[in-house]
């Protein structure tokens, strides 16, 4: 299997991952959202990295203790991504209270795709050459195009079914529904939430360390994410606190009577639930770890795609919709709407699934293009070391004998179609 297509299936596995994680917290009883929230954060953004860092990679402390040595203004702007995406976080949070999974991660991840995309490179200066004389890159621009039409199609798909849904199925399968609020929470999460990307890159000089440790290159992206997850850790940290402190809900993490919120209280006095908190805890784990695999499953694929590893964001953002649409579906979001919205949404994860191909089929051409021009190289080289060896002429051999032994019989040159890197893209063109 070429590499690029192992690439595509690990973020596939990432977008699995992401869409996925907010049905455990849907088994969380009573406890409120920043104590949920943070529960589950200990574990996306502290303990799974660090675990799954210390297990599949070499030196990890070393490594990052090297990296802040050798480079400490790269490794600042990764923890200060990592914060600024934090913002993202939380508020993406509350984009799935507000507008449910489907059309909470359509708008987000919509403003995040784009941006976590093409920004990096339009800041370097080298976007307009790249679109301009790299026809690979030009079709995975096209793939993202493709990707911001199925995220539109979503939308238009979610708000359809907020004009059909009534307004007690609404509540009853997203509990806060408020489109309003949602969208400005949304708009705000995908902005922020494509720092993640920078951070990301900006942590690169770490990789380059950890594999001069002795880490393996499918697994040289794990260090980066300890360091990025630890900045989104921050700024979710002290946002929590301060709904804790706010709402006098710090208990909850030790007293398994809670405050019911979904009962009148009486007499000013909020009615008691018991929680198990045994299985809040648990739930709340399983979604912080399960959330913290998509950047495990990231950056296994983004060490499979080559030399544009920024298209890594665009698949990612793509997988992640398809499957939060699919749980969308699956959790009877979408239920009271009518056939033609569902089928506006399919078109949406039909069209997403494309641009996750056509993607994959631009890094492919990248590949192919690069092993065509190093072919020739590797012909020339093979046939100077296979050459065989002449020995000098005798003294008294005639002259034109001499020059035959002296001239090497030439081997034929290997046939590369001399038009193979223009053929493809044009090919690509046409199917894309």
């Amino acid at each position: 299997m070429p590499p690029v297509c192992l690439g595509v299936i690990f973020h596939w596995l990432g977008g699995l991952a992401s869409g996925s994680f907010y049905v455990p917290y849907k088994a969380v009883k009573k406890w409120s959202w920043e104590v949920y929230w943070l529960a589950g954060g200990f574990f996306s953004w502290i303990i799974a990295p660090w675990v799954m860092a210390s297990i599949l990679t070499k030196g990890l402390v070393p490594s990052i203790s090297e990296a802040f040595r050798t480079d400490p203004k790269a490794m600042g702007y990764a923890y200060l991504f990592g914060c600024l995406w934090g913002i993202g976080g939380l508020t993406f949070g509350l984009t799935m209270r507000y507008l449910g999974m489907s059309l909470g991660m359509a708008i987000a991840l919509g403003y995040c795709t784009v941006l976590g995309t093409i920004m990096p490179d339009i800041a370097n200066g080298t976007f307009i050459s790249n679109l301009a004389s790299q026809p690979p890159y030009a079709v995975i621009i096209l793939g993202l195009g493709v990707c911001l039409l199925g995220v539109i199609l979503a939308g238009v798909a979610g708000m359809s079914k907020e004009r059909e849904m009534p307004e007690e199925v609404k509540k009853e399968a997203i509990k806060e529904f408020n489109f309003l609020k949602g969208i400005l929470v949304a708009t705000i999460s995908g902005v922020f939430s494509a720092c993640m990307a920078y951070g990301l890159q900006a942590a690169e000089p770490l990789a380059v360390i950890s594999a001069a440790h002795g880490t393996g290159d499918l697994w040289v992206g794990l260090p980066k994410l300890c360091v990025v997850l630890l900045g989104g850790f921050t700024t979710n940290f002290i946002w929590c606190a301060i709904l804790l402190n706010k709402n006098k809900t710090t208990y909850q993490f030790f007293n398994k009577e809670v405050d019911d919120p979904d009962v009148p209280a009486v007499d000013g006095k909020p009615a008691k639930a018991t929680v198990n908190m045994i299985w809040n805890y648990f739930f709340s784990a399983l979604a912080g770890t399960t959330w913290y695999f998509q950047f495990f499953f990231y950056s296994m694929g983004e060490t499979r795609m080559g030399e544009y590893k920024f298209s890594s964001w665009t698949l990612h953002m793509a997988s992640i919709i398809i499957f939060s649409s699919c749980w969308g579906l699956a959790l009877h979001e979408w239920r009271g709407s009518s056939k033609f919205t569902k089928f506006i949404l399919g078109c949406a994860i039909f069209t997403l699934l494309y641009s996750t191909i056509v993607v994959g089929y631009g890094n492919l051409m990248k590949q192919t293009s690069a092993e065509a021009a190093e072919a020739p190289a590797a012909v020339s080289v093979e046939g100077e070391a296979d050459a065989p060896q002449i020995d000098a002429a005798p003294a008294d051999a005639p002259a034109a004998d001499a020059a035959e032994q002296a001239e090497p019989v030439a081997e034929p040159a290997a046939d590369v179609p001399a038009d193979s890197a223009f053929v493809a893209p044009c090919y690509a063109y046409v199917f894309a």
